[in-house]
């Protein structure tokens, strides 16, 4: 049943239409991924929908009773507000409420006291304040309720912001990039949370595990339109990846054709009757269709970077400490050509410090830093990437640099390579101050690739990228042939680009020979040493060395193989009826998307049976 209804949503602004005739319907209970390109709307439908902002057209209507809450990208709070003072200032209904009760007790007006007193015991508010310190240090922080919000770094106060709308419970949470600023830890709780709780959720994110750990359904906002893709994010990947392919085969059809039509235009004909007229537009029209196909599909790329010398960057003894805290001690370590390396560690255990150090923005207390002296670095900081200029986008791209050389010997210029990012030529002579958050720091982002870098050192770049910009980047770096060193909390990101970890912990760094992942699986192992472990039985071992499979398994596995036929086939059925929301053979839409979401987990767990029997019948 849906507990919010979205119908024919329209949204413009500064004349530019973000999305148009949205008619969407939210499950109760159900997790929404959104996704799309950066600048495309995302946060303002998040706004829409939770009535900040007012629609052009349409409505978005609640089930009655329906509390609903929403995290804004940015935090906010009133000026002097303390930790427990941003609770409550909160618009919430709950909170409302809880404030109402308070002034009606220093008014003495017990009649409303009085009702006020039994609504809150019958919803169970009382509990909010303390469920809010409770999360709040749940996320790593022990923060005081009377320490002032502006005295709290950007982590502590998006860890802040996330206990809130927590422990308000509402019925449906609206997140927007809440994974930006955390570490690694807390995104762990907040993805655990979405998981296991029943309250509906809608989530922009870039966060590539969360999307497909915790989301049943992936809505896509492309071309002021949104789709509605049934399942995981990995299904939505693999029917976003066949969109492409036969968008390419588009390309090449359209191209063909506009070749032999260009030719024609070529002949110069001295009378152009209507026809001819006709056939003009038909080959503009095509021509700005094929734009359109181009921009589906960025190309994958590389810079050239400058010659490296022997000695790339070699670290000796080096320790910071920052207000008397100790960050790191005695860390030694020698850079070298072709790594690929990230660093990881809880908010403020001292990442960002590090590579101010290694990129000679901050001295070390003690120890030595030896830079190479062909090293030349390309550093992406968290302060630079916000970008306030009056400058136009390309006269800001050309002030680091003219033209870039690719890796694959092309020489191209700084407006087509902001082309291959995603920033076409119509868009380039728009002043900087026009563009949304994502676009400011990819545009960045773009300007320490156009250096032609030997050294990239990027300090938590997926922070507001769209899914494509982030793909790009990851083709990028695994061609890149210099050094790359990459501070994020990004668990996929750094599983796709590093192949070793500088592990800040316990104030001090330790190299771990490895991916996130596999770093990730050590630690859980780690901890399940702690606890003692049985010891195997004599019939264990003798199962364990039983080989091949037995009568009763052969006849399983050949059961199962059927069954994997039979649901493969109703997947395939029930992904081509997703392009009508009328009912079909196969049902209504939820009843279809029921039927898809069973069928791809009943195919999940026998496809795991059923590779343990053909693994255990090759041993045989």
């Amino acid at each position: 049943m849906n507990i919010l209804s979205i119908e024919n949503l329209e949204k413009t602004l500064k004349d530019e239409p973000l999305f148009e005739g949205v008619t969407l319907g939210l499950e109760d209970g159900e997790k929404v991924g959104i996704v799309g390109r950066n600048g495309t709307g995302k946060s303002t439908f998040l706004k829409t929908v939770m009535g900040i902002i007012a629609p052009d057209e349409g409505k978005v209507s609640q089930r009655a009773g329906t509390d609903m809450v929403y995290l804004e990208q940015t935090v906010s709070y009133g000026s002097g507000a303390t930790v427990r003072d941003y609770l409550y200032e909160a618009e919430d209904r709950k909170i409302k409420i809880l404030i109402e009760y308070r002034k009606a007790l220093d008014d003495g007006n017990e009649r409303e006291y009085q009702s006020l007193y039994d609504k809150i015991e019958k919803e169970g508010l009382w509990d909010i304040e303390h469920e809010y310190e409770a999360i709040i240090e749940s996320l790593g922080e022990k923060i005081q309720g009377d320490r002032l919000m502006e005295t709290l770094s950007g982590g502590q106060q998006k860890k802040v912001a996330i206990a809130r709308v927590l422990s308000l419970s509402p019925d449906i949470l609206l997140l927007d990039e809440p994974t930006n600023h955390l570490d690694i830890k807390s995104i762990e709780y907040l993805e655990n949370w979405i998981k296991n709780s029943s309250k509906a959720v809608m989530i922009v994110t870039h966060d590539r595990h969360i999307l497909n750990e915790c989301c049943s359904t992936i809505w896509e906002l492309d071309r002021k339109r949104f789709y509605r893709h049934p399942g995981s994010f990995t299904s939505y990947l693999e029917r976003r990846e066949e969109r492409l392919r036969m968008a390419e085969k588009e390309m090449a059809r359209i191209e063909t054709i506009l070749r032999r039509e260009r030719e024609w235009l070529m002949r110069g004909p001295k009378a152009r009757t209507g026809k001819d007229k006709n056939r003009k537009e038909r080959i503009e029209t095509m021509e700005g269709e094929l734009g359109k196909v181009r921009d589906d599909k960025q190309k994958a790329f590389s810079s050239l970077e400058r010659r490296m010398g022997k000695k790339v960057l070699d670290v000796s003894s080096v320790s910071k400490s920052y207000d008397g805290r100790l960050l790191f001690s005695d860390f030694t370590f020698s850079f070298q050509k072709g790594q690929k390396i990230g660093v990881i560690g809880d908010n403020g255990s001292g990442k960002s410090t590090l590579l101010d150090i290694l990129t000679g923005r901050t001295e070390p207390d003690s120890g030595n830093v030896d830079r190479g002296i062909n090293t030349f670095f390309g550093y992406y900081d968290q302060l630079g990437r916000n970008l306030i200029s009056e400058k136009s986008i390309i006269d800001y791209a050309e002030d680091i640099g003219k033209r870039v050389m690719l890796s694959d010997g092309e020489d191209v210029s700084a407006s087509r390579f902001l082309e291959m990012f995603g920033f076409p030529v119509s868009m380039q002579r728009l002043p900087i101050s026009t563009l949304s958050g994502g676009e400011r720091r990819r545009l960045y982002l773009i300007t320490r690739l156009l250096m032609n870098p030997n050294f990239l050192v990027l300090d938590e770049p997926t922070n507001d990228l769209d899914l494509e910009t982030m793909e790009n980047l990851e083709s990028y770096i695994l061609s890149f042939p210099g050094t790359v060193l990459v501070s994020s909390h990004d668990r996929t990101f750094l599983d796709l680009t590093v192949d070793m970890l500088l592990v800040i912990e316990d104030r001090k760094i330790t190299l771990f020979p490895g991916s996130y992942s596999a770093w990730k699986e050590a630690e859980g192992e780690k901890e399940e040493r702690k606890d003692p472990v049985p010891l195997k039985t004599k019939e264990d071992r003798r199962e364990r060395e039983r080989k091949g499979l037995t009568y009763k398994e052969k006849k399983e596995k050949e059961e199962i193989e059927k069954r994997i036929e039979t649901l493969e086939s109703l997947i395939a059925q029930l992904e081509s009826s997703f392009s009508t929301a009328d009912e079909t053979e196969l049902g209504t839409l939820r009843e279809r998307t029921e039927k898809y979401e069973a069928a791809k987990t009943e195919l999940d767990a026998i496809s795991e049976r059923w590779l343990e029997l053909a693994e255990k019948e090759e041993e045989g």
